[in-house]
């Protein structure tokens, strides 16, 4: 099957691409070189291949959720330089104008 200017150019319409007509050329052999080599891909006997996402099993390990009681404002401000209002202090880095 092979890729003709024409479906390139309706490709690149609905695409939105305004394409010239050296770019329409050169994406026609270039798309061909594309699903040539996807269906060589696709004569492979692979019916016995399970579908994968990795070459090695892959398991997520999780925790279960599990309720811990937060810090108080004081633990949690107990490492910072400076604090006001229960909140971290933080020098200004935006002035008032």
């Amino acid at each position: 099957m092979s890729i003709t200017r024409d479906e390139v150019a309706h490709l690149a319409r609905l695409s939105r691409l305004a394409l010239s007509d050296a770019e329409l050329d050169h994406f026609a052999g270039q798309l061909d070189q594309i699903i040539g080599a996807v269906a060589r891909v696709q004569e492979v006997a692979a019916d016995q291949i399970p579908p994968m996402t990795h070459a090695v099993p892959v398991v997520n390990v999780f925790r279960d959720d599990a309720e811990v009681p937060c810090l108080t404002h004081e633990q949690a401000l107990s490492g910072a330089p400076a604090s006001e209002q229960e909140r971290f202090r933080v020098p200004r880095i935006l002035t008032e104008e």
